[in-house]
């Protein structure tokens, strides 16, 4: 578990990082505050009292995504090659069919320090905001809380089919979720039926949705998008902003997060590792 001390030395460096380059880092706040004590996830690099470097490892089931940062004042020495040295042989001791590398689409510093690496462009990430817009709250789609045996079996199924995990990632990823984080796990109901199934972080005044999956034979029935409504109009009821990711090649989710009040604001790339 991270100590306050270091999650706030984390944030002061991101400051300066961000400050410098113009762009947003993901460092997923709400991972790092529910690490497990069993796996490293985490790498620092200080120069006395001062943290000037940080790689955060981050685990979805049967993938890992790797984002770091180094202090302006510190670049060129080694630090984040180093970090991420000891990151990837971390990752590589477990069940992982996926590194990712994260940066922000606008770091030139990023793009210039991975072609030093084995590595090829996998995706893109749009980072979206909800802006105002009128939502219709249709009672004919019902998203409550995931309380049962048959919520939890359906978040595994949702998963696999939505996400591409196995069936064992899938138990994993869940189980981690249930017990390490604050994430509120949100069921999605049509005539008695589940639909799908989301998860909201409400973090530092923001309200962040992941993990949003409708199962296949659901899809475009409006399901997805009376359900996002009725979830964002609860979370701007209690004054919260609220935030999603969609991968760019995701069309579909993509338009129907536009068409409920999205926009895009920051964008993230994605680099496959090459072992």
């Amino acid at each position: 578990m991270l100590t306050e001390k270091q999650l706030r030395e984390i944030k002061q460096l991101q400051e300066v990082c961000e400050q410098d380059g113009g762009f947003q880092l993901k460092l997923n706040y709400d991972m790092l505050e529910n690490r497990e004590e069993a796996r490293v996830e985490d790498f620092f690099h200080y120069e006395g009292n001062l943290l000037v470097g940080f790689l955060g490892s981050y685990n979805f089931g049967n993938k890992v995504e790797l984002c770091g940062m180094v202090h302006p004042d510190f670049r060129r020495r080694g630090i984040f090659s180093s970090l991420l040295k000891v990151g990837l042989e971390e990752a590589m001791k477990h069940d992982i069919q996926t590194i990712l590398l994260n940066a922000p689409t606008e770091s030139l510093t990023a793009k210039a320090f991975l072609k030093t690496v084995p590595c090829t462009f996998a995706v893109a990430e749009y980072q979206m905001k909800w802006h105002q817009k009128d939502l219709i709250n249709d009672d004919s789609v019902i998203v409550r809380p995931s309380v049962s045996k048959e919520d939890w079996d359906a978040e595994i199924k949702l998963e696999i089919s939505g996400f591409g995990m196995s069936e064992k990632q899938a138990q994993e990823m869940q189980k981690n979720i249930s017990e390490q984080s604050s994430d509120q796990k949100i069921i999605i109901e049509v005539e008695g039926r589940i639909a799908g199934k989301m998860r909201v972080s409400e973090l530092n005044g923001e309200a962040w949705i992941y993990g949003f999956a409708v199962y296949p034979e659901l899809r475009g029935k409006g399901i997805g998008r009376k359900a996002l409504s009725k979830v964002v109009i609860m979370e701007q009821q209690k004054g919260l902003p609220v935030f999603l990711e969609v991968e760019a090649k995701n069309a579909h989710a993509l338009r129907l997060y536009e068409s409920c009040g999205f926009k895009t604001y920051h964008s993230q790339d994605y680099y496959k590792y090459n072992q």
